[in-house]
């Protein structure tokens, strides 16, 4: 009888470890993800200020463009280091998300700024530092697909009965998924039929 007793709690035990586990490596998955989303986007604001200088000989009657560019870049890189700090804040992803969608617009704007100068266009530095950030660009897409891939798997399984109770016991938050929305998507195109 004792060791039947025994047998159970060490079932019940090792299912409680069990879980406790998968969220911890659940937490450590998103967590690592982000990570990667942080190599990118500091790569990309190494980028811009280089960017910004190029474009400045060119563009000299552009000032408030170029400033909002590094206005801009300035904010998401402290949004970065505050969501890199940590990736389960959601206050802290927003912001993040929030600075990245401006500086997407300020860099919009300047590259349609940048279309009125030929000679700028036609700068080998101007597009070689174009081709790297956009292809830093993709790279940031796809480590936030795979960062937010890996929070909803980490918001699954802390929502999940019996998993939500042994969540709740050892404060296992909510994560918060990374969404940039770039501010072409946001307005409504207007259609006119005249």
């Amino acid at each position: 009888m004792g060791w039947i007793v025994l047998a159970v709690i060490a079932v019940v035990l090792f299912f409680f470890v069990s879980i406790y586990n998968r969220l911890v490596s659940g937490r450590n998955g998103y967590k690592n993800a982000f990570a990667q989303i942080d190599v990118q986007l500091t790569r990309r604001y190494d980028l811009i200020p280089n960017l910004v200088e190029t474009a400045k000989g060119y563009m000299k009657h552009e000032r408030e463009t170029l400033e909002a560019v590094i206005v801009a870049r300035n904010t998401a890189l402290s949004g970065l280091k505050g969501a890199a700090a940590n990736p389960g804040d959601p206050v802290a992803v927003q912001q993040l998300a929030g600075a990245e969608s401006a500086l997407t617009g300020a860099l919009g704007r300047l590259f349609a700024v940048a279309e009125a100068y030929p000679d700028l266009k036609a700068n080998q530095n101007m597009m070689q530092l174009s081709e790297e950030l956009t292809s830093t660009e993709n790279k940031v897409a796809f480590a936030r697909q795979a960062y937010n891939d890996a929070v909803m798997g980490y918001n699954n399984l802390r929502e999940m009965f019996p998993n939500s109770v042994i969540a709740g016991m050892f404060a296992f938050l909510p994560a918060q998924l990374l969404e940039i929305e770039a501010p072409e998507k946001r307005s409504v195109p207007k259609v006119s039929f005249t």
